[in-house]
């Protein structure tokens, strides 16, 4: 069966004089499915998504979303997807009704369909009995929402989330997620960045990690997790213990177990997903070890951050093009501000 992508990058590159936001970037978004695009400030993912929403070109390379050619038809491209940046760009002057029926005008729906679009996405959005205060006053959570909602006007193909719950309480960003899930099982594909791994871990089918430009690497959460490998760490009741225990889990594991002497413990990187924990407790006991405590704990995603990427200083992914504070929106020259606009839609 052959595979359709909702995105296609191969080799994409991006300079800016010398500095190289891009150094050959492969992504393969699978149609119907969220993408989860990870990375250290810097690594280039915002540079990547300005260039697949047709904002800036790319330097070298060849990108395609939903079947159009990034370059070559950025028109049919825009018409085929929707974003939401990182900030809620909704204007806190208009209602959330005025705010949607405005985004349905300008993208070219009628008197009554844009009416329809609008009550509609509010209601799916849970956002009716809040439709007619103004967004001011909304919750962060709410704003979101309605920013998410401002995205769907079109019925996207491929919607492009840029870190869409940075600063969301628990509950407001479950609400995001959920929204989120019901696209994707609706068909609707998705390419997420986000800062919060948790957040890759729960909605992406599969994740890309970015850095320095390139991918370094792809696969589900489950499957990078597997990569590192789970961690085994035991306690033992007397000093003496832990070069024995370290022996026993070298033998178990094939790793290099460290031993820290002030806590009493020996711990272990798991490289094999057959390895229970009660056979090491088995294993233990045999060899007479005196155990106060173990454990057998798969890694977190920021642990595969981590190991791949490394840790080091954060910086801004360069982009002259737009200003700092640009979300990656290609419809952002038209997003209403002026109160005048939303009477004048209101009056239609």
């Amino acid at each position: 069966m052959t595979t359709t992508y909702a995105v296609l990058s191969e080799g994409l590159r991006k300079n800016y004089g010398q500095v190289h936001a891009l150094r050959g970037l492969d992504l393969a978004v699978p149609e119907g499915t969220v993408c989860g695009l990870l990375g250290p400030n810097g690594a280039g993912k915002t540079t990547a998504v300005r260039i697949l929403t047709t904002l800036t070109a790319p330097t070298g390379g060849r990108a395609l979303v939903a079947g159009h050619d990034v370059t070559r038809d950025p028109a049919a491209v825009r018409r085929a997807i929707g974003v939401t940046g990182q900030y809620a760009s909704v204007d806190g002057d208009l209602t959330g009704r005025e705010n949607l029926r405005l985004f349905a005008r300008l993208a070219g729906l009628r008197g009554p369909a844009r009416r329809a679009r609008a009550d509609e996405l509010l209601e799916r959005f849970g956002l009716g009995e809040a439709a007619d205060r103004v967004a001011g006053t909304w919750s962060g959570g709410m704003r979101r929402r309605l920013d998410l909602a401002a995205g769907l006007i079109t019925r996207p193909r491929v919607l492009f989330l840029d870190e869409p719950t940075t600063g969301l309480d628990p509950a407001a960003r479950e609400q995001i997620w959920t929204a989120v899930r019901r696209l994707s099982a609706e068909g609707t594909s998705v390419l997420l960045t986000t800062q919060y791994l948790e957040e890759a871990d729960r909605l992406a089918d599969d994740i890309v990690v970015v850095d320095g430009g390139r991918a370094a690497a792809t696969g589900t959460p489950a499957g990078l997790k597997a990569r590192i490998g789970a961690h085994a760490e035991v306690t033992v009741a007397e000093r003496g213990a832990l070069a024995r225990a370290a022996a026993v889990l070298d033998r178990l594991t094939g790793g290099r177990p460290v031993l820290d002497e002030e806590r009493l413990t020996v711990g272990v990187t798991v490289l094999h997903d057959t390895l229970t924990l009660p056979r090491i407790i088995r294993e233990l006991d045999t060899a007479g070890v005196p155990v106060t405590d173990a454990s057998l704990r798969p890694p977190t995603l920021d642990e595969v951050f981590l190991r791949l990427t490394g840790a080091r200083p954060a910086t801004p992914d360069p982009d002259p093009d737009l200003d700092a504070d640009a979300d990656a929106d290609p419809h952002a020259e038209s997003r209403p501000r002026p109160r005048a606009q939303a009477d004048q839609e209101h009056a239609a």
